[in-house]
């Protein structure tokens, strides 16, 4: 071969490579702008049916529950609009669970009620234009029974709709249920101190009553709480107004949750789907505005969460709209008996503090593993991925404080194994900030695909093994600061920032660089 025909040769083979990495950059924006808008999930745009799960996990399909054909209305077994109904509706749904099961219909109108148990069997079905307003009083809610409250097993109010160990049960239909109002509810919840340190871990669960006599706390009543059961399905109804958690699955199995709508801004820990402790759940088409959490993974609380030992596992979460929260998705605090396989996907988060969010503290035991995002569209206020697993004085005293020395020990969480990928930043104040625990770094973590405008890049404290890899960052900034970190790598990552360069600030308590490959600088426009 001539020296002229290698050397066209090598040209064309330069070509190639350049048209392969070009197609590999057109693909991958192609899936960046494949991701949903907010037009296009939610509540409203929940179908009919529901489509098969693709999990990078092994999960079985769910399906809903299938009820007899009988059906009561409370309206024929007595009820008046503007009256208190509680017995009306737990007869009606105590008759239908012993004959075979059914419908029971709550119809347009006003109506009244204390904490509804649901039974095995039955749907409560909420027409169109029913309004179903749960009662302020604690008596309303006595006597008390088995719950769990922020991951510690109690006796006291449980739910506004409680049901403990039944089987295909369902609340459904275009209905409101607004919660308690104002009353000795609220005005006797706990509040002085974190539930570890009220509630005895030692202590027989059976003995742990608080009930609120003599005007003593009470742990408030969620608003839906199944604990114990299989084959729920929760679809369509609007929660408003909730003294707590809105819709909590404890120990369950076999869940769907679909199509709600809850808004409760301005409640103190008005988180609104937390799934505690359960498996095999399914989440999709939700809208949700909250006064904390929009979405959350929980697995109890500290020796009392290790003694019960349950995780949450298999939970998929797709096509859902938080519109207002303290987070989008969050992993905890509360996570001693594990989460793991997670998947979150084609979701968006806007006007949240948070984007994606892990949260634990050094004596909450568990962790988090196998977490799986995709196709995440986000646009934040505080930080778009957030790792928090140290906290506050407020709530773990001096073990909030990183520079305090811990040794491992059975409270000691991790988080590890986790991939964001397909992720869209609109807006945020940070992209990346990670406070892991010296003593246990967060570890193994990979975001691939990701568009991303930030004012500020990374903070990142106690992690390794950290990879960033075909992203565009539009930045404000052009500093990556670390403490105590390791094999912290960013590859194939086009950075729009003013100085044009990455610099780094290691603290002086150590932390190896960043490894930067095959890294681009881009004209910045800010």
């Amino acid at each position: 071969m001539s020296a002229v025909q290698s050397f066209v040769s090598c040209l064309l083979l330069l070509a190639c490579l350049l048209q392969a990495c070009n197609n590999r950059k057109e693909k991958k924006e192609q899936q960046l702008h494949t991701i949903p808008t907010a037009q296009e999930v939610g509540a409203a745009c929940m179908p009919d049916t529901i489509a098969p799960i693709k999990a990078p996990f092994p999960m079985k399909n769910l399906k809903r529950p299938v009820f007899s054909d009988q059906t009561k209305n409370i309206a024929d077994l007595g009820a008046k609009a503007g009256a208190q109904v509680t017995a009306i509706i737990q007869q009606g749904i105590d008759e239908l669970s012993a004959t075979g099961g059914g419908t029971l219909r709550i119809p347009k109108g006003m109506w009244k009620t204390g904490r509804i148990a649901l039974k095995s069997h039955v749907n409560l079905h909420l027409e169109e234009g029913a309004e179903l307003y749960f009662s302020g009083e604690i008596k309303d809610y006595l006597p008390v029974v088995f719950t769990r409250n922020e991951g510690v097993e109690v006796m006291s109010l449980g739910a506004c709709i409680y049901a403990n160990n039944q089987e295909n049960i369902a609340i459904t239909g275009k209905g409101r249920l607004i919660g308690p109002a104002e009353g000795s509810v609220r005005k006797q919840i706990m509040t002085h101190d974190v539930i570890e340190n009220v509630v005895p871990h030692d202590k027989p669960v059976a003995e742990r009553i608080y009930d609120g006599k003599d005007g003593s706390f009470i742990f408030p009543p969620m608003f839906i709480a199944p604990i114990n059961c299989r084959d729920v399905l929760i679809e369509g109804v609007r929660l408003e107004r909730t003294a707590f958690w809105n819709i909590v699955p404890q120990y369950c199995d076999r869940v769907i949750i679909r199509g709600v709508t809850i808004h409760s801004i301005g409640i103190p820990r008005g988180d609104g789907i937390d799934v505690e402790s359960s498996k095999n759940v399914l989440i999709e088409y939700c809208t949700l505005q909250t006064g904390d959490d929009c979405l959350a993974m929980k697995a109890g609380r500290g020796w009392d969460g290790l003694r019960v030992n349950r995780p949450t596992e298999n939970v998929v979460v797709r096509y859902c709209l938080a519109e207002k929260g303290h987070g989008g998705i969050t992993i905890g605090s509360e996570t001693a008996g594990m989460i793991r396989k997670l998947y979150v996907h084609d979701c968006v988060f806007n006007n949240e503090g948070n984007g994606i969010r892990f949260k634990t503290r050094r004596p909450r035991g568990g962790g988090g593993e196998q977490l799986f995002y995709d196709r995440i569209r986000l646009r934040v206020g505080e930080t778009a991925l957030r790792w928090d697993m140290l906290g506050s004085a407020v709530h773990v005293g001096a073990a909030a404080d990183r520079s305090q020395k811990v040794e491992l020990n059975e409270l000691t969480p991790h988080f590890r194994d986790i991939q964001i990928s397909n992720l869209i930043v609109e807006d945020a104040s940070h992209f990346v900030r990670i406070d892991g625990i010296p003593e246990a770094p967060l570890e193994k973590v990979e975001i691939r695909q990701v568009r991303a405008k930030t004012e500020k890049l990374f903070d990142i404290k106690d992690a390794r093994h950290i990879a960033i890899e075909n992203a565009k960052l539009v930045s404000q900034d052009s500093m990556v600061h670390l403490v105590n970190t390791q094999d912290i790598i960013f590859s194939k990552v086009d950075f729009d920032i003013p100085a044009k360069k990455v610099y780094q600030h290691i603290a002086a308590d150590g932390g190896d660089s960043v490894i930067l490959k095959d890294i681009s600088y881009l004209n910045n426009d800010n």
